[in-house]
């Protein structure tokens, strides 16, 4: 049935409640409703099953719920606001995938023929189609960077007005300037952006170095540099402010747009292009300036302080759009500077001597993911020839870094993880021992040890007496069938949080509804990550490394490995997003409550954890077949 023109404006006002309709401009939702129809479907009826011509709709659920089995017999379920088919309308082939109303199923039929027009002319439609991961990701990183930029501008003032940050001539075009010699003026003058202004000198729109991938060097046909005008790949229209305006409203525009360069205005008159880096450079505290500190404190009351200045300045990074992956690097690097300072501290205060020791981190330290909110994995590696009485004064030692580190705020580890306890100051003759005998003999409650000791770093000290386990674990394990097969058996103890009909499963307390994103997300990636790159001799400790480099060495699909890495990095992002919102006591808390979440959050989240169940399966079929 084709709704008439007062249902459509009805269905448009509920569209506009979902991604990418939000943001889709009025000729682009006239064009794709054009021809649209509406359908019913009962509970259990079949909606699309495979084979056959290729479907003529993309479906987009008005109202109820579809599960659906892919053809290696995952289950999956398709929410209200959600398309589907989207793969099989793309490539304009039959579903592959069975598909069946859960409930009364109210959908909205577009004609695929006039989506893939539409989406052939529209950037943030066809975005989205072709990368539905992606393009939530970042659909989602700037709510999340909006929200965490409100929270930061309640505690930091950035009430100076924009006309101070004005210190140069924009860089401006004409909208019939060749796209060349626009490109060619940007290299010259070595900015991110070109304004494109009329001839009274008001904004029409904008180019940026973000946008050459995929306007101009992906797009099929690529565009002619000499005979394309600017004006057909700028952006647009913009988001301008005056000079009057505040600093805060620049970092606002950028964080609720998702953009990074926003342009100023005199009169409606362009005079400057306030950037993402130039509000970097109002931090108070720069990495470089507060690395610099960490490796100068003369003492723990010292490192107290700035262990305090390294969360908020973690903070600041998320409020400013920081990816998951940097952001849990530079957190680990400054975590890094600040234990290797107090155990230096501590070596004098002891007299001992590092060349005779290395202090290693294991677990998420190890791997350099560490998060807002995180607890102390580490240990000793110490040299052969010190005898126990040294290997007692070495623990000791260890035992007062613990305390220090809980001190400037990294709480102690409840499964005794750390260098102050017997099992984890040991000299390296002894951690080989124990090492072989895990890939060798050991039994499956072994694998909990491995998992977290198989991780490790070395921080400070004498590197090599680390490197020589790391070298044992990396070629050692890929010769070791049994080992591997306890540790596919070790990673698949964990589960998704996925229902058996493919919708979120959250755990109910009270009014909250949450997952834990570490027990059932993150740490699907990390255990399967470390098999992976454990059989195949990879040498990498991050598991976004793990998985692509790993994966390649299998043979996996390169858009299956990215699927991956980027859904771990969506449940990184959502655990430290977690972890920041206030009323956080800082003490690791990976709980999310999934009823506080947005439409694309849930989504998103949703997303991530079908491609942790998918991951699973590969690892039952590759690793567990009898």
């Amino acid at each position: 049935m084709t709704p008439s023109a007062r249902l459509q404006a009805h269905f448009v006002a509920q569209m506009r409640r979902h991604e990418p309709f939000a943001r889709l401009a009025e000729p682009t939702m006239a064009a794709l409703l054009a021809g649209a129809r509406e359908s019913y479907h009962a509970p259990g009826e079949l909606v699309l099953s495979p084979g056959g011509e290729p479907v003529r709709h993309l479906r987009w659920i008005r109202r109820g719920r579809v599960s659906g089995t892919g053809p290696g017999g995952e289950d999956f379920v398709v929410d209200t606001g959600e398309l589907f088919p989207v793969g099989a309308v793309l490539a304009q082939r039959a579903v592959s995938s069975r598909y069946e109303a859960v409930e009364d199923l109210f959908c909205l039929e577009l004609d695929a023929a006039v989506v893939l027009e539409v989406a052939g002319r529209d950037a943030m439609l066809a975005d989205f189609l072709n990368g539905r991961m992606r393009q939530l990701l970042a659909l989602s990183a700037q709510a999340g960077q909006a929200a965490a930029a409100s929270q930061l501008l309640a505690q930091q003032s950035f009430e100076a007005a924009l006309s101070t940050l004005v210190s140069r001539s924009p860089i401006v075009a004409r909208p019939d300037e060749p796209l060349r010699a626009s490109l060619q003026r940007m290299q010259d003058a070595r900015v991110g952006s070109i304004v494109v202004v009329d001839g009274e000198h008001r904004p029409l729109g904008i180019l940026t170095l973000q946008d050459l991938l995929g306007r101009i060097v992906l797009r099929q046909p690529p565009p002619d540099l000499d005979q394309t005008p600017v004006q057909a790949v700028m952006s647009g229209p913009l988001h301008t402010l005056d000079t009057t305006q505040r600093v805060s409203d620049a970092m606002l525009a950028m964080s609720r747009h998702g953009i990074r360069h926003v342009p100023l205005t005199e009169g409606n008159r362009l005079v400057g292009v306030v950037s993402e880096r130039d509000l970097f450079a109002l931090q108070k505290q720069s990495l470089a300036a507060l690395g610099s500190a960490l490796r100068d404190a003369p003492d723990l009351a010292a490192l107290t302080a700035l262990a305090a200045q390294v969360r908020a300045f973690a903070h600041r990074l998320l409020a400013q759009g920081v990816a998951a992956s940097t952001l849990t690097d530079l957190v680990s690097h400054l975590n890094d500077l600040l234990c290797s300072r107090l155990v230096q501290l501590e070596v004098a205060a002891h007299g001992l001597d590092l060349r005779h020791a290395c202090w290693v981190a294991f677990g998420s330290e190890g791997r350099a993911e560490q998060t807002v909110a995180t607890d102390q994995d580490n240990g000793l590696v110490l040299a052969d020839e010190l005898d126990d009485e040294a290997v007692e004064r070495w623990r000791v030692l260890g035992r007062a870094v613990n305390l220090g580190l809980q001190a400037c705020g990294v709480p102690l580890c409840k499964g005794g993880v750390m260098a102050g306890e017997p099992r984890c100051c040991l000299r390296q003759r002894d951690w080989l021992a124990r090492f072989e005998h895990w890939m060798g003999r050991g039994e499956p409650q072994d694998l909990l040890d491995a998992s977290i000791f198989f991780d490790l770093r070395p921080i400070t000290g004498e590197a090599s007496l680390a490197t020589r386990l790391r070298e044992l674990v990396t070629q050692g394990a890929p010769r070791q069938p049994r080992f591997l097969r306890l540790l596919a058996e070790n990673s698949l103890r964990l589960r998704p949080a996925l229902a058996w009909h493919g919708g979120l499963d959250a755990q109910a307390e009270g009014e909250q509804r949450w997952v834990d994103l570490k027990l059932n997300g993150t740490a699907v990636f990390v255990d399967a990550a470390r098999l992976l790159a454990l059989a195949t001799g990879v040498a990498a400790l991050s598991t976004r490394e793990r998985l692509l480099a790993a994966g390649a060495d299998l043979g996996v699909p390169e858009h299956e490995r990215e699927g991956w890495a980027s859904a771990f990095e969506v449940l990184q992002m959502l655990r430290l997003r977690a972890q920041s919102m206030p009323g956080k006591s800082g003490a690791p808390d990976n709980r999310l409550d999934v009823a506080a979440l947005d439409d694309i959050d849930r989504q998103l989240l949703k997303e991530a954890m079908k491609v942790a169940r998918r991951l699973q399966q590969r690892l039952s079929l590759d690793w567990l077949r009898t």
